[in-house]
C-alpha cells in the first residue's frame, strides 16, 4: 500500500503546486500590526482571507467561510463509511511586524550547491553557509529566498500552501481514504492574538496540527510558558546644575532593573529548555522611562519564579527610591501545551509515524516560542506543531527549501490516511 502511496506522489503533477501557491501567497502584504486596537490588526489580512476562501471553494472544499474576524475555515468531507476522528490543520495568514513584509519579491534558486547567495548587492545582504551552516543540508535542492529587502513569509505562508495543496491532492485522489478534515487559517498569530476569536466548539475537530514549525522533521508538543511585563519608571527632572540629592534619572533607575535580572538568563545565553528574561523595548528620558520584557520558561515552577523575581526587583527599586517610582504591569500570555497534549500523546505518535512513512526523520523537540496550537490546546483542542520547512524567520535571511514544503504535503496526507485506518 505504501509503495503505491509514495508512487502516487512521485508521479503527481499537483505536487508542484505547493511552490506556485507559496510564491503567490508570499507576495501578498499581510503584516500584522502590534499597535492596532482592531481585530484583525490590519484590514489587509481580510483581503487575503477572502482570496484564500475563494481558492478553497475552487478546489472543491465544503463549508468554506470567512467570518468577521478574518478566520477562514473549510471542510473536506470523509470518504470512508466507518467512524473516524475529525482532524484539523491550521496555519496563520499574517507575517511578522519585526521586518518589512511589503513588496516581497521571492527568489527561486534551483539546484543549490552550497554557494554564497547574494540577496542584495547594494545592501550587502548575503545568505552564506559560513553564517547559516544549515544551508548545506539542502545541497542539490531548490531554495526560495528573499531579495534581501523584506522577510519571505514562510512563517506561515508555507503552511498555508502545504495545507491547501494537501487538500487539493486528496480531492483529486479519492482512492486515498480519509475521514473528515477541518482546516483553519488564522489572523494575527504574530502579535499573539491568533486564537483570540477561534471558536473551538464550532470548529468541531477532535484534535489538530499547526503547520508552523521550522526545518523539515520538526514535531513539537512542548512550548514556553509566557508572560509579558511593562514597566514604567518615574523620575524627577531637576536642572543638572542644581541636581545633587534632588534628581532621579528614570533611565538610570531603569538600567538598575535590567542589571538586577540575571545576565545569564538572557536569550543570547540560553538554549534548549533554558528560559529567559528578554528586554524588548527601552524608551525614555530623565523624567519617565518605559521598558518591556517577555518572560519565558518551559517549566511552570521556574516560570513562576521568574515572574516573582521581576516583582521583587521592582519592589526593591521602590524601596530604594520611593513608592510608585516603578509601576509594573505583568500578565500571562500563553502556557506550555505539553500538559494538554500528553494525555492524548497518540496524536504526536501519529504525526511521528507519518513522517517516518514518507521518509523523514522526526525531530521531536520543545519549541522555544509559542504557536496558535499552544493556546488552542488550552482551549480544548489538542494541537501539536509540525514543520512548515522554513529557516531564519522574520528577516531578510529567511529561506525555505521547496522539497521540504513538498514533504510537509506528504505528511498531511499520510496523517489523514493513518487516522482513517480501522
Amino acid at each position: 500500500m505504501m509503495n503505491d502511496y509514495r508512487k502516487s506522489f512521485e508521479n503527481c503533477v499537483e505536487m508542484e503546486q505547493v511552490l506556485d501557491r507559496f510564491l503567490r501567497y508570499s507576495k501578498v502584504f499581510t503584516t500584522s500590526d502590534p499597535d492596532s486596537e482592531t481585530f484583525p490588526s490590519a484590514a489587509r489580512q481580510l483581503i487575503f482571507a477572502d482570496q484564500l476562501a475563494g481558492e478553497l471553494r475552487e478546489i472543491g472544499l465544503a463549508e468554506v467561510t470567512r467570518d468577521e474576524f478574518g478566520y477562514v475555515t473549510a471542510t473536506l468531507p470523509s470518504n470512508v463509511d466507518h467512524p473516524v476522528p475529525v482532524i484539523g490543520f491550521i496555519s496563520h495568514m499574517d507575517t511578522s511586524p519585526d521586518y518589512s513584509g511589503e513588496n516581497v519579491n521571492p527568489q527561486v534558486v534551483k539546484n543549490y550547491l552550497g554557494q554564497n547567495l547574494v540577496l542584495n548587492s547594494e545592501q550587502k545582504i548575503v545568505l552564506s553557509p559560513a553564517d547559516f551552516p544549515e544551508l548545506l543540508k539542502y545541497s542539490g535542492q531548490d531554495l526560495i529566498t528573499t531579495d534581501g529587502k523584506t522577510l519571505l513569509g514562510a512563517d506561515d505562508k508555507a503552511g498555508l500552501a502545504e495545507i491547501i495543496t494537501a487538500m487539493d491532492f486528496l480531492i483529486q485522489h479519492p482512492e486515498i481514504k480519509h475521514g473528515k478534515i477541518r482546516i483553519c487559517f488564522t489572523p494575527d498569530e504574530e502579535v499573539g492574538q491568533g486564537t483570540k476569536h477561534f471558536d473551538v466548539e464550532k470548529f468541531k475537530a477532535d484534535f489538530a496540527y499547526t503547520l508552523d514549525g521550522g526545518e523539515i522533521g520538526e514535531l513539537e508538543y512542548e512550548n514556553f510558558n509566557a508572560a509579558g511585563a511593562k514597566i514604567l519608571v518615574k523620575g524627577r527632572s531637576v536642572h543638572p546644575g542644581s541636581a545633587k540629592n534632588q534628581m532621579i534619572n528614570s533611565m538610570h533607575v531603569a538600567t538598575q532593573i535590567i542589571q538586577a535580572l540575571p545576565a545569564d538568563q538572557r536569550p543570547e545565553h540560553t538554549e534548549g529548555y533554558e528560559g529567559f528574561f528578554h528586554l524588548t523595548s527601552f524608551e525614555g528620558d530623565v523624567s519617565s522611562t518605559k521598558i518591556e520584557y517577555i518572560i519565558r520558561d518551559h517549566d511552570l515552577v521556574k516560570f513562576e519564579a521568574k515572574k516573582n523575581l521581576m516583582k521583587e526587583v521592582c519592589q526593591l527599586i521602590n524601596f530604594r527610591y520611593g513608592q510608585d517610582t516603578v509601576l509594573l504591569e505583568m500578565h500571562d500570555q500563553y502556557y506550555n501545551m505539553k500538559q494538554k497534549v500528553e494525555p492524548v500523546k497518540y496524536i504526536v505518535d501519529l504525526a511521528e509515524q507519518a513522517m517516518k512513512d514518507v521518509g523523514i526523520t522526526p525531530k521531536i523537540k520543545a519549541i522555544r516560542g509559542g504557536t496558535d496550537g499552544a493556546q488552542l490546546s488550552w482551549k480544548g483542542l489538542p494541537c501539536p506543531n509540525i514543520f512548515a520547512g522554513g529557516h531564519n524567520f522574520h528577516g531578510p535571511y529567511e529561506f525555505v527549501p521547496v522539497q521540504s514544503m513538498q514533504k510537509a504535503v506528504e505528511v498531511i496526507v499520510r496523517i489523514a490516511e493513518l487516522v482513517a485506518k480501522k
